[in-house]
């Protein structure tokens, strides 16, 4: 009997970034840390898993297989040529990513897909014509769909059908490395394959076993489908056994991020599209040594570091989750606490990859998504700079027509370095905008706050007198809270804009 092959991987150890910040910022992560990701994504092993032809398989084990070699399907419902050819290479992108060999593509141009197969009748035999012309196992299609239109269309094609949600769901599978992460991507993963659990072909009539598999009818409910009804239910105390497991994390990140904002260090969240060079860009801000791969969703857990801008304040940058056009619902409930990084950030970085050919997809996609986190929190959304990426992608002429539409974007290659300085300046700027000055008068008793003038903010000038110290000063405004009591008479704090 031919056997299907799956992949395994040993996980990376948990990531420490959060604990860095709780626990007084270490040095930058040691540049090896990313390039031991790295090496352990790249040894993938090939093991053998269970082959659909095994009678008592069911959709839990079905949908566990790996992709192999691949046909992708798309329906053209609206947009241009160009939008729908860079939607079909994402598909292509994320297939590759999930470890596919992409052998040959369709497309469909109708108004909406077909209820029944997805695509209509008549792409369904010219689909099943190309998966046996190129002999693949898997037909993966741009888009979710239901159950029953699954169900129908792999009785058509004969082998396996994937919409778009399940390969994304594969790949944060593959790729989570955190006890969280792990945890968030498999109730996502639960949650789609909840009302998807049924018997796979034929073999449903197997496992029912006797004259009811056979015959049907009255007492067709045999161990087949008594199987299927123990999966849901284990995958029901499963799913809530995560919940709670990923409250209780949840509850641990909101606690280190309400010491980091404690902290009175401005917070920056690197966000973007996946694979725009979000952790490249934090590689090049802080030397954090994160896992750089030109793959999509290589990054699942936030990072947070430090690192010192030129004029000397500190600023926290954390690296978080990428988007992606449509992504999948599952994932942006199972990953809520994650995405919430971004509703405590002072600033947005969003990173755009200037060598994408519709990067304004990208830019709508990404903030369809904070947009809805910001609702969900009720908070208000911070700051956004637009910082673009991989300019040294682009010809001369690219450059300057994505500077003209983007005229307040940082443009930038972590690759080179080129525009780095210029962001780091700008970041500057913006963070130093929501300073507030304050004159105040400090005994001499409290050293400490002075102190902490020196290390958080800037002083304009200061002068010993008997009292103590008056100084006038830029502070953030945490600190400007903290010296109210040493205002000096007849003076108040006033926000500069």
């Amino acid at each position: 009997m031919s056997k299907q092959e799956t992949y395994e991987f040993t996980p990376a150890e948990e990531n420490t970034g959060d604990a860095e910040a709780e626990t007084g910022w270490s040095e930058s992560a040691s540049p090896t840390v990313g390039e031991m990701q790295l090496d352990e994504r790249a040894a993938l092993r090939r093991t053998a898993g269970l082959s659909t032809e095994l009678e008592d398989v069911t959709e839990v084990e079905y949908r566990q297989l790996r992709l192999e070699r691949v046909v992708l399907v798309g329906v053209w419902t609206e947009g241009s040529t160009a939008q729908v050819d860079a939607r079909m290479a994402e598909l292509a992108a994320l297939a590759e990513t999930a470890g596919s060999e992409v052998l040959d593509s369709l497309i469909q141009r109708r108004d909406k897909p077909d209820k029944a197969t997805y695509i209509g009748s008549g792409k369904t035999e010219e689909l099943r014509a190309m998966v046996l012309e190129t002999g693949a196992d898997t037909v993966i299609l741009d888009g979710e769909l239901s159950p029953a239109q699954l169900t129908a269309l792999e009785k058509i094609v004969k082998v396996k059908v994937i919409d778009r949600t399940a390969l994304i769901l594969d790949i944060f599978a593959q790729h989570a490395t955190s006890r969280e992460g792990k945890a968030q991507v498999a109730l996502a993963q639960m949650q789609y394959m909840m009302p998807r659990l049924r018997g796979w072909g034929e073999s449903m009539s197997r496992q029912a076993g006797g004259r009811a598999g056979a015959n049907g009818g009255v007492g067709t409910r045999g161990p087949g489908e008594t199987k299927i009804e123990t999966d849901r239910q284990r995958i029901r105390e499963r799913m809530a056994k995560l919940r709670r497991e990923i409250r209780e994390m949840k509850t641990s990140r909101d606690t280190k991020r309400a010491r980091r904002v404690e902290s009175g260090v401005p917070q920056v969240a690197i966000v973007g599209y996946t694979n725009a060079g979000k952790s490249s860009l934090m590689n090049a801000l802080t030397g954090a040594g994160l896992l750089v791969q030109d793959a999509l969703f290589a990054t699942l857990d936030p990072t947070t570091r430090r690192a010192a801008l030129e004029d000397g304040r500190e600023v926290v940058f954390t690296d978080t989750v990428g988007f992606v056009r449509h992504l999948p619902t599952q994932l942006v409930e199972a990953f809520r606490s994650t995405l919430e990084e971004v509703t405590g950030a002072d600033l947005l970085l969003h990173v755009v990859d200037g060598s994408d050919p519709l990067p304004d997809g990208q830019i709508k996609a990404v903030r369809e998504v904070i947009a809805d986190v910001l609702r969900d929190t009720k908070t208000t959304a911070p700051r956004e700079l637009l910082v673009v990426n991989k300019i040294d992608a682009l010809a001369p002429m690219e450059l300057t027509e994505l500077r003209g539409w983007l005229p307040d974007a940082v443009f930038v290659s972590a690759q080179t370095g080129e525009g780095i300085e210029t962001l780091r300046a700008q970041l500057a700027n913006i963070l130093g905008g929501l300073d507030v000055e304050v004159s105040v008068l400090l005994p001499y008793t409290r050293g400490d706050l002075l102190a902490r003038i020196h290390a958080d903010g800037r002083i304009i000038n200061s002068e010993h007198v008997e009292s103590g110290t008056r100084v006038r000063a830029r502070v953030p405004q945490f600190l400007a809270a903290v010296l109210t009591e040493f205002v000096s008479a007849g003076t108040e704090p006033v926000e500069i804009d």
